[in-house]
């Protein structure tokens, strides 16, 4: 086996050797909102490609024989297949190819870590020490492509099976299985217990990274498969598993997230003015909480810290950004080459003027007579020696602590798995982090219970929740079958 790899890997050399022309081409970069002018709308940044852009980075694929870019996406996207139909001008056949295997392609498109996936695998990386194919920016154009088109595709289901299977939560992993089952010819119900379908994607990133009608067109398509959803409802709480047994559903798969915020239990914590990013970017995504007419108006803050360095910090401070903020900082207790957000989402908070205090760690917030938070405290840090996942441990520089001036701080350490599924289900099997024990085919403790995404990981990208939901529904498809 190691001989046929690396006879494969012998020829993608040989093809880009014989493809030099193709090598040649410099990657193409994405358009952009101007920054002083994006940081002050909801307005998406990234502007996505022309079609001139587009013929062109695809005639950078190798169309390898051996696609190693495949092997780096969790729910198997056939990239160069979708790329060539992009170079020959067959834009919607590319779309076809994505929705093959994708059930949120104009999402993935914007939100997932390709850098981190499929482009870490690509041959131009790997073997020629080049930037990779932009496939990320080419599944984008194809989706929307598509969608602006008019003629956007309902990918083919199977004649109706008769039996029904429940997904709980409309977050990726929810979705990606949703589609895959009802391909299959099963009846699909969605239960959603927010007001808007879309879960994480909804209320969690920001329509200046992932604008909402974008989402809408994905969930319409999953409608066109005949998938039903239901707003408003907490399965463990408005109905039980039992419940849906009784209504005949033969399966389960829980995608119900991880929404339960981690916060430091510092001094101050429960200030006025100190949140959680789960219940910031919620309000302000979902509820039009920026609007001080609505019901729940929240704090906006003209001194804004976020605590943390993931994506979902960055796109809380530059949420703070657009909400007003004059200043906007991220407090972070790592180094910057430490930090686990994406670059371009780092790149785009500095060009927009969010200030980075890195090697800072807080360790108590101050209020004023009101119990508003006006103050944080830091302990500055440096790094250490390297911790069990290999980044350098921070430790705290012995009587450095500086304060700053704030007037709202948002948490954005992590979260835990929402607990109300694991705790509702008498017999299932949940780890000592709360999150639902499975098997490799995402199976449960209750074999008619499957479960995926952050509700099993803890905390998961759009992308690894996708393969998820793709793994289980093929694990419950071949359960039921027997």
């Amino acid at each position: 086996m190691a001989e046929d790899r690396n006879e494969a890997w012998r020829e993608d050399l040989r093809k880009a050797t014989k493809n030099s022309e193709r090598v040649q081409i410099p990657r193409i970069h994405m358009n952009e909102l101007n920054a002083h002018y994006r940081a002050r709308t909801r307005e998406e940044v990234n502007q996505g490609l022309t079609m001139e852009q587009a013929l062109q980075e695809s005639k950078r694929c190798l169309d390898c024989p051996n696609p190693t870019c495949m092997s780096g996406c969790p729910v198997s996207i056939n990239i160069p297949g979708f790329i060539k139909n992009i170079e020959r001008g067959e834009i919607l056949e590319a779309a076809k190819v994505l929705k093959q295997t994708s059930a949120l392609p104009a999402v993935c498109g914007r939100v997932c870590p390709q850098e981190k996936q499929c482009e870490s695998q690509c041959t131009y990386k790997l073997k020629l020490k080049k930037e990779p194919v932009a496939i990320g920016y080419l599944e984008r154009f194809a989706a929307d492509y598509e969608r602006e088109s008019g003629h956007v595709s309902v990918p083919e289901v199977a004649a109706k099976n008769g039996i029904k299977v429940a997904v709980v939560g409309s977050g990726p992993a929810g979705l990606s299985f949703a589609g895959d089952m009802a391909k299959k010819g099963y009846s699909v119900t969605v239960f959603e217990a927010l007001h808007e379908i879309g879960g994480v994607l909804k209320y969690g990133i920001p329509e200046f990274r992932l604008p909402n009608h974008i989402v809408d067109v994905e969930i319409d398509s999953l409608r066109g498969m005949g998938v039903e959803f239901v707003k408003d409802c907490i399965v463990g709480k408005t109905v039980s598993m039992e419940d849906l047994k009784a209504e005949g559903f033969k399966g389960v798969f829980v995608a119900s997230g991880a929404g339960l915020p981690r916060f430091m239990n510092i001094p101050g914590e429960n200030l006025i003015g100190v949140m959680s990013s789960n219940e910031y970017l919620t309000r302000v995504n979902l509820m039009d909480a920026s609007n001080e007419e609505s019901d729940t108006p929240v704090l906006k803050g003209m001194n804004v810290a976020v605590v943390g360095g993931g994506n979902t910090a960055m796109d809380s401070v530059r949420t703070a950004l657009r909400l007003g903020a004059d200043r906007a900082i991220i407090v972070y207790r790592r180094s910057e080459e430490e930090m686990p957000a994406r670059l371009e989402e780092v790149k785009h908070a500095k060009e927009e003027g969010v200030e980075f205090m890195t090697l800072h760690n807080p360790i108590e917030y101050i209020g004023d007579e009101k119990g508003r938070v006006k103050t944080m405290r830091l302990q500055v840090m440096e790094l250490g020696e390297p911790d069990a996942s290999g980044r350098r441990s921070p430790v705290p520089v012995e009587g450095k602590i500086v304060e700053v001036d704030v007037d709202v701080v948002i948490v954005s350490i992590g979260v835990s798995p929402n607990p109300i599924v694991p705790q509702s289900v008498s017999g299932l099997d949940v780890s000592p982090k709360g999150t639902i024990v499975v098997n490799e085919g995402m199976q449960s403790s209750i074999p008619t219970i499957f479960a995926g995404g952050d509700i099993v990981r803890g905390g998961a990208t759009v992308i690894l929740a996708m393969g998820d939901g793709r793994a289980a529904a093929k694990s419950m498809d071949e359960y039921l079958k027997k």
